[in-house]
């Protein structure tokens, strides 16, 4: 075995999964041809080790074709095209996560459907139907919000049906993901949010979504939304070029964030088929969750969905050993890298310390501060607060009083250091 095949440096060893938004190119109608596209895009995810990945909505037929969804020769289409995914991704690393139209029974919804290594797991119908606007979808399907406990046969795969789901791989204990479709979250109680309360760590959401202006920050804001009030992982894949421009366009835009965080984005408005690729840190999201309180209270609020969502268990067939790490890692972790975020965060570090001491000298009427000063970096900065603190209630700087504090650590240098701030600071 070599040196880098030891299951240390496997990343999954360490609780990550490696999640992508993939942006095939689309046709309207053209079902083999989106197939043999969502098919490509599978195999390029699976040379890259990715462990899940999350397509648009209505993948399979292409979103814009209206009434053509109500043509039995396109619903049989694509009930085939599904077919032969299942049958296709056998071998592939990815859990694929594709959108359909479904048939069950008399009615038509707009589904999900979560295909591991040749298996079909299970299909998760769209909760809410937008129906305003340029949206006419309950024209053509039925809204699944309450589809729970059933199942449905797909292609002769009978497997479970209904928002009651999330999936998660038996030998990955962090992989666990849930799924919404375009609309539900921008709803103001979004299923996904249950979803991550029964034990999803990530959430999908396969959309069409055209764009409008203004319509890609939105987007950033639902996301970083969810990520952070469901303590999750947030994959989003949107419809990209090739879909119909009839009376709407298309961006192709993905983006996966992580706690509120945005960790990638796809290039948007490209001609070509696209990957988005990053890693999650489920370990950290389970050990966030853990910590917090509130997450389990609105969890037993909401009825315990872990005692009743439905989990469908897969083994996960994934590339082992060293195959690097599709992430930032920032050189200093716990300050922003973003210039304008650190420059803000610093604001603020420094003025909560500010008007607490003076909030703080108000109440106590002191005459005077004493700090001891040694030349390094946690005494400097408390001069500096004390100064501005003293400044702002119209103090002298005298009423700081420094006092060098000389340790093991001391040095001629180190206590220069501290002569020269203080007398700089103005402090006696």
């Amino acid at each position: 075995m070599g040196e880098r095949a030891h299951p240390f440096f496997d990343m999954h060893t360490h609780g990550f999964v490696r999640v992508a938004t993939c942006t095939p190119c689309v046709r309207p109608a053209d079902i083999t041809g989106n197939t043999d596209s969502i098919l490509t895009e599978a195999r390029r995810a699976h040379e890259a080790g990715v462990d899940l990945a999350v397509y648009p909505e209505l993948c399979v037929t292409g979103y814009a074709i209206d009434d053509l969804h109500l043509q039995t020769a396109v619903i049989d289409a694509a009930e085939a095209a599904v077919g032969r995914i299942i049958e296709e991704s056998a071998g592939l690393t990815p859990v694929l996560v594709i959108g359909a139209p479904v048939r069950r029974g008399h009615r038509l919804y707009n589904c999900a459907l979560a295909i591991a290594d040749g298996r079909l797991l299970g299909v998760v119908p769209k909760s809410y139907l937008p129906n305003y606007r340029e949206f006419y979808e309950k024209r053509q399907f039925t809204r699944g919000q309450n589809c729970h406990g059933l199942d449905v046969s797909v292609a002769g795969h009978k497997v479970p049906f209904g928002t009651d789901l999330i999936f998660g791989a038996d030998n990955l204990p962090g992989f666990t993901f849930g799924i919404e479709i375009c609309e539900d979250f921008w709803a103001p109680q979004p299923p996904g949010m249950l979803a991550a309360m029964a034990g999803a760590t990530i959430l999908t959401n396969l959309s069409a979504s055209p764009v409008t202006i203004g319509r890609a920050s939105d987007r950033h804001l639902h996301c970083a939304s969810s990520s952070s009030r469901g303590m999750c992982a947030y994959a989003y894949s949107a419809s990209g070029h090739g879909e119909s421009t009839t009376d709407l366009a298309w961006d192709g835009q993905g983006v996966i964030y992580e706690l509120g965080e945005m960790l990638k984005e796809s290039v948007r408005f490209d001609r070509k088929a696209e990957l988005c690729i990053a890693d999650i840190d489920t370990q950290r999201i389970v050990n966030n969750r853990t910590q917090n309180g509130t997450f389990h209270d609105a969890s037993e609020d909401a009825g315990r969905p872990e005692d009743w969502y439905r989990r469908v268990a897969f083994t996960h067939s994934h590339t082992p050993g060293d195959i690097g790490l599709q992430r930032a890692v920032r050189r200093y972790p716990f300050v922003p890298d973003d210039p304008a975020t650190l420059n803000a965060d610093c604001y603020e570090a420094v003025n909560i310390q500010v008007d607490a001491l003076m909030r703080r000298i108000e109440a106590t009427k002191a005459k005077s501060l004493i700090l001891g000063i040694s030349g390094g970096l946690d005494s400097t900065h408390a001069l500096l607060v004390a100064c501005i603190a003293c400044d702002r209630l119209g103090l002298p700087r005298s009423t700081i009083r420094g006092y060098t504090m000389p340790g093991f650590g001391t040095s001629d240098r180190t206590k220069n250091n501290a002569l020269a701030l203080m007398e700089a600071a103005g402090s006696p």
